[in-house]
């Protein structure tokens, strides 16, 4: 039994076609704030994880200090051969909810993915989360001369442009917004 699922999981909870030879990576939703101890519980029973971190300074009243906190809030990753023992042991794992799934199925990571990630942080790059945009999504910028203003964000070989569309009149502009803070709307 699960306590993190409260339910019995067996083999019949796992789609048949989720079994595979070689070793990918798979992201886990964690209890929030237990990201780090999941990861070392984890690894304590050998198997691959990887919780993503970066230094943040706090302050309180009476102090400041740098703390280690998860990249991703509730989410860690496992690289594992999808074999029903080793997700059934992942899942055991006091804290663990489920693996992230897609269509029903829990979803692979590109190995690129979890690479960039990797690369970026043993660089010691300054970084920070965001919102997830794609080209093709409407966005809004936001700072300097053109905040607040929405439209779809583009690639070109400039760079990134925005396009604002008069739809009544079927006619568009586009501006570049390199170097501009957008967010998805």
């Amino acid at each position: 039994m699960s306590s993190a699922q409260g339910t019995q999981l067996t083999s019949a909870s796992f789609p048949a076609t989720w079994v595979e030879d070689q070793p990918r990576w798979y992201a886990i939703q964690t209890r929030a704030r237990h990201e780090m101890r999941i990861g070392d519980e984890l690894q304590r029973k050998g198997i691959d994880v990887f919780v993503p971190t970066l230094h943040e300074s706090h302050h309180w009243s009476d102090r400041k200090k740098i703390v280690e906190v998860p990249l991703f809030s509730c989410y860690a990753f496992v690289n594992l051969i999808a074999s029903h023992s080793m997700r059934l042991e992942v899942l055991k794992t006091t804290g663990v909810f489920r693996f992230v799934q897609v269509n029903g199925s829990p979803a692979p990571i590109p190995d690129s993915q979890i690479e960039g990630i990797k690369t970026v942080l043993s660089n010691n790059l300054p970084i920070s989360t965001c919102g997830f945009i794609q080209v093709g999504q409407r966005v809004r910028v936001r700072g300097g001369s053109l905040d607040g203003i929405e439209g779809i964000l583009m690639a070109s070989k400039g760079g990134q442009k925005l396009v604002i569309s008069v739809e009544l009149l079927q006619q568009s502009v586009e501006v570049t917004v390199e170097g501009y803070a957008v967010e998805a709307v």
